[in-house]
């Protein structure tokens, strides 16, 4: 038969063991709504960059629409702000889901200048979508090294 003591000390147990699990889950999902909207921008990135990454290495033929129209859309996604998706504590060392280093939070002033290079270079991946493949490659490689540059220094490899 069980003895009262041993039955509270099991019941202690469960409610420790309950509040870490608790505890656990909860640090894990409490910025899952901002680590999924940061990554659903990323995904927005990524899908158009491969439409003219297909271009330019010449898997599909140029399309002065889709590229124009893929570029736009890079704008656009690039124009979302927001900081809202970027708490503190919403790193791959604190939260599940995310490559996002903390380094991100300590240097706000470089990521904002990396940031703005991202802009400029789909500023001119959208001039050059219309003008030919040559301006889009060229255009792709200035994107890709602006998204390097930060990926680099804050994200964290798979």
């Amino acid at each position: 038969m069980f003895s009262k003591a041993r039955i509270s000390v099991a019941a202690a147990a469960l409610v420790a063991m309950t509040g870490v699990g608790f505890a656990a889950s909860h640090a894990q999902s409490e910025f899952a709504r901002e680590i999924a909207a940061r990554q659903s921008q990323m995904k927005i990135y990524e899908f158009n960059l491969l439409v003219l990454g297909a271009m330019a290495k010449g898997d599909a033929p140029y399309d002065v629409e889709a590229a124009t129209l893929a570029a736009n859309n890079l704008v656009a996604a690039n124009s979302i702000w927001m900081p809202s998706a970027w708490p503190k504590g919403s790193d791959n060392a604190s939260a599940d889901g995310t490559r996002a280093l903390p380094a991100i939070w300590d240097n706000f002033p470089d990521v904002g200048a990396k940031a703005q290079g991202v802009k400029q270079a789909l500023a001119e991946m959208q001039t050059a979508a219309g003008t030919d493949i040559d301006a889009i490659r060229d255009a792709l490689g200035k994107v890709g090294a602006a998204c390097t540059a930060c990926h680099k220094s804050y994200r964290a490899a798979e």
